[in-house]
């Protein structure tokens, strides 16, 4: 009588593509470090479908689209890729959707979306195009499917269309995970939790906005995803103040319009009228900045990719942190990550657009590389070498374009903006200026060295708060991570049409329990006050565990079985919402245990790793697929060492 040893169980709290990334990890180092010999059972927990989860499931509107092109989305890593573990390349989503069209190869397992709109979509898809969510949840779905031909016989996988509730279970031993509907507990060997974007209850002020708006009969919407939101209660011409001007508003702004029956009609000049439907409400737009996020740009690098990082890479980080000292980010890391940047743009400016600067290539990088970016000498290099001002790059006019205006009426602002917006959009779409797009390229650079900084504890915890988790992320939102042209030529539109009215930078909103109306105010229109019946604050939730609306890390939160990333100055600290984790394995950290816990990993948009994306732009050297590779291998190792336990006994043959 022989036995074979019972499978090792994986549990995975969440099935978006976090999961989905990770799951193809574990299946291109399974050769290498799992012998087959035993069995790995592994179990995806989550309401929403494998591979799309709740982010980009099929189930939302079609209005709502994807902010960057469909050549720029992959899953897949690739020659950039610096992983220990194999680079399985794979179609970026413009390249899979080429097959139903027939301009591409088939890539199994073939099976055409079964919704028909999608599938036309798909056919038509041109690599510049911006797809919708659901065209990128088609793409998901396969990636998953295919993840699970990919992975050996002895791995299985099982979902479960439901929500994990708690974990517990001793660090040495086998975890159990309660779901939602089910008296049972799975019982696990490690736990992963891969949930992604999480929202959290209303914070202080939304909750005193939300009281107000009960006692008045008015609308509030508090901070939200605007695939979930309930749009109902707005009313047909009804105003309403909108505080953010990211994506979450181009989002509501399409739902709102064209999702209340409302058209777009190209003029021949090639302009958009907007066509309203008469149900649309009017939505008065603010924000910090006044403006809405720059538009994406529609072109290539003209010129040849430089070589990045190359200021701001590993090597400079180990220099960082070798100095031993606290770090500002504003004083010592942001004049490194501005030098990238610049570069990035000035290499594309160069080679691309020669005769728009007086001095040839070498000459000027060799200068370059022995300044600093704010020392007088680079001023009056990049002055002299590149005679057009638009052609230079000044963050400060980039990061705040409303600073210092001022203007004496409401309709003098929405000309103005109207004219920004305007512009924008065409130096966006208009490869005479490429050079954005390599200060675009050097800035996705930047991002997967920052976390080290964090986890090294050098940054002061006034920089993380204010710069790093504020300043910065927002300004690389701003910069990075805008629309695509075509909405902005559509809230060109409807501001036209009056739908959409500009409120200005630095926006102030109140309630005024006299009037019953919510109040706006900025200092762009100064002595003007608007006035709304309806409320939105149009960005996603903050991270928070207090008000977490994950019921699993409700629970271990209340428990004290999780770590708030903390950094701390004398007598200052920033508590960040996020999940502490190890940074070599994402092992989530226990303050019970005083450091991770051996059985529990945490991956993605929830932890301080801040690997936030899932997916990525090809040939970038995702952070987040390195971090993919790092912990499946350190899954499969730990795995394939974890003996079975008493729940666990041996099946006989």
């Amino acid at each position: 009588m022989s036995g074979t040893p019972a499978p090792a169980v994986l549990a995975v709290v969440g099935a978006g593509p976090r999961a989905t990334g990770l799951l193809e990890r574990i299946a291109a180092n399974a050769p290498e470090l799992w012998d087959g010999t035993r069995a790995l059972h592994i179990h995806l927990i989550d309401p929403h479908p494998p591979g799309p989860g709740r982010i980009w499931r099929h189930e939302q509107s079609g209005l709502l689209r994807m902010n960057s092109m469909a050549e720029d989305v992959t899953m897949f890593t690739d020659e950039s890729s610096t992983i220990e573990g194999p680079v399985r390349p794979g179609p970026s989503l413009a390249e899979w959707a080429a097959q139903f069209s027939g301009r591409g190869p088939r890539h199994a397992p073939y099976a055409e979306p079964a919704d028909p709109e999608v599938l036309a979509e798909l056919r038509t898809l041109d690599p510049a195009d911006f797809p919708t969510r659901r065209a990128q949840s088609a793409y998901l779905d396969w990636v998953f499917r295919r993840v699970l031909t990919e992975l050996p016989a002895s791995v299985t996988v099982e979902w479960h269309r439901t929500t994990a509730t708690s974990v517990t279970g001793p660090p040495e031993g086998p975890q159990e995970v309660r779901l939602d509907g089910r008296d049972d507990p799975l019982t696990a060997d490690l736990v992963v939790l891969a949930q992604g974007h999480i929202g959290a209850e209303p914070a202080a002020e939304h909750r005193a906005f939300a009281d107000f708006a009960r006692r008045h009969g008015r609308f509030h919407l508090p901070p939200a995803f605007s695939a979930d939101a309930d749009l109902s209660g707005l009313r047909p011409g009804e105003h309403v103040l909108v505080r953010g001007f990211g994506l979450a508003f181009v989002d509501l702004m399409s739902l709102l319009t064209e999702g209340r029956g409302g058209r777009f009609r190209t003029r021949p000049d090639g302009t958009l009228q907007y066509l309203p439907s008469g149900r649309e409400p009017v939505l008065h737009v603010g924000s910090r900045r006044g403006v809405p996020y720059h538009s994406k740009t529609r072109y290539r690098l003209q010129g040849p990719r430089p070589a990045l990082p190359r200021y701001f890479g590993p090597e400079t980080v180990d220099a960082l942190l070798a100095e031993g000292r606290p770090l500002d980010l504003r004083r010592d890391v942001w004049p490194l990550m501005a030098k990238e940047i610049g570069y990035g743009h000035y290499h594309e400016l160069f080679h691309a657009h020669p005769g728009r600067t007086t001095l040839g290539w070498e000459d000027f990088a060799a200068a370059y590389d022995r300044l600093g970016w704010y020392d007088a000498e680079m001023t009056e290099l990049v002055a002299s070498a590149v005679p057009d001002p638009a052609d230079r790059l000044d963050f400060e006019a980039l990061d705040r374009p409303l600073d210092g205006l001022a203007f004496a009426s409401p309709d003098a602002f929405q000309d103005h903006l109207r004219t920004y917006v305007t512009e924008d959009v065409a130096r966006r779409e208009n490869p005479e200026f490429s050079a954005d797009l390599g200060a675009f390229l050097a800035l996705l650079s930047l991002y997967g060295q920052l976390p080290r900084l964090v986890e090294s504890g050098r940054l002061t915890a006034r920089s993380v708060a204010g710069q790093l988790d504020g300043w910065w992320q927002g300004f690389f939102s701003f910069l990075a991570s805008g629309p695509p042209g075509f909405r902005l030529r559509q809230l060109l539109a409807l501001s036209e049409a009056g739908v959409v009215r500009f409120l200005g930078a630095d926006v102030r909103i109140a309630a005024d329990d006299s009037t019953g109306t919510f109040t706006a105010t900025s200092p762009t229109v100064p002595g003007h006050t608007t006035r709304a019946t309806a409320l939105i604050e149009a960005y996603l939730p903050g991270h928070s565990l207090d008000r977490t609306e994950d019921p699993l890390l409700r629970d271990l939160h209340r428990s004290g079985a999780l770590a708030e990333e903390a950094v701390t100055d004398p007598g200052f600290t920033h508590r960040s919402g996020l999940l502490t984790v190890s940074p070599e394995d994402g092992r989530l950290v226990d303050p019970s245990l005083g450091g991770p816990h051996p059985r529990r990993i945490a991956l993605g948009a929830p932890t301080n790793s801040r690997a936030v994306a899932a997916f990525a732009r090809p040939r970038t050297d995702s952070p987040s697929f390195r971090q993919n590779d790092a912990v499946a291998r350190a899954l499969l190792r730990t795995l394939a060492e974890v003996s079975p336990t008493a729940d666990q006994a041996s099946v006989a043959v």
